[in-house]
């Protein structure tokens, strides 16, 4: 849900002193109002953004659908919390961001996108390839674009495999930080560093602090975050941005879910 006060932008690169929460919904592992009771449950636990995407063939249609019913269930806790002295509206205007697997999986409903390049791919497709045929659409919609570098460290997981990543180690701590200084010196303004989804181990430490010695990008790490000790470990480390999916996945219902993320924020200060 778009904010009235700031850019998507500036909201997702500003910093707040603590590391914020996202919430990562794959339209292919649900039916969209199962997305939607899910992705308010977040926020009400603590998220500050709603990812949308994962899967590198979900088609355009069930993308659009998810991110439509997020929208509308995000305008209506807004609504109702508008009619209430003691609520704040506010609250309820959290972005939803498309983190799509290519140019097939957009929407108009969105208010931004990762868009991404996959700098340690080996494919000119995630390089660029994927980027172009998406641009127009992305222009047409007038849906937010957030330059983002994109690396894949081990165990990169399918992402890793389709993208043809030439995964990063846990001990390339030089190699991480010449990719965020080429990060930056592009313009990029977010790094994300995935281990990938599902993933049975966490990015690095050693990585992110690497990363984090780039001046001028915001942090995104995601990828085999499931606890809150784990992600403490890389909010030490300088992850501005937390993302966790699989977790969402994996919660027995809505209650589940929102103590997961809840122990989440909690010690990440939201």
């Amino acid at each position: 849900m778009r904010r009235d006060d700031e850019t998507i932008l500036s909201y997702v690169t500003k910093k707040r002193g603590h590391t914020r929460h996202i919430t990562l919904i794959d339209p292919d592992k649900q039916s969209p109002q199962v997305a939607a009771d899910r992705a308010c449950v977040a926020i009400e636990a603590g998220s500050s953004m709603i990812f949308v995407g994962g899967s590198t063939d979900t088609p355009d249609e069930e993308v659009h659908a998810t991110c439509v019913a997020i929208q509308e269930s995000l305008e209506l806790r807004a609504f109702a919390a508008s009619q209430s002295p003691d609520s704040d509206e506010d609250y309820w205007k959290v972005p939803v961001v498309l983190f799509p697997g290519g140019s097939h999986a957009l929407s108009p409903a969105a208010d931004a996108i990762t868009f991404m390049m996959l700098m340690n791919s080996t494919d000119r497709r995630f390089l660029v390839g994927e980027q172009v045929r998406g641009a127009p659409y992305l222009a047409k919609f007038g849906v937010d674009a957030l330059p983002t570098g994109y690396l894949v460290c081990h165990p990169g997981g399918k992402v890793g495999e389709v993208g043809s990543a030439e995964l990063i180690m846990p001990n390339d701590t030089e190699l991480v930080q010449a990719y965020s200084l080429t990060a930056a010196m592009y313009g990029f303004k977010l790094l994300y560093l995935e281990a990938g989804s599902g993933a049975d181990r966490q990015v690095s430490p050693e990585l992110i602090r690497s990363a984090r010695s780039t001046e001028g990008l915001t942090l995104i790490v995601g990828g085999g975050i499931r606890t809150a000790e784990q992600a403490k470990i890389a909010a030490d480390a300088g992850a501005d941005w937390i993302v966790t999916g699989t977790l969402t996945e994996d919660a027995a219902d809505l209650a589940d879910l929102s103590d997961r993320i809840s122990s989440i924020c909690s010690v990440l200060g939201n």
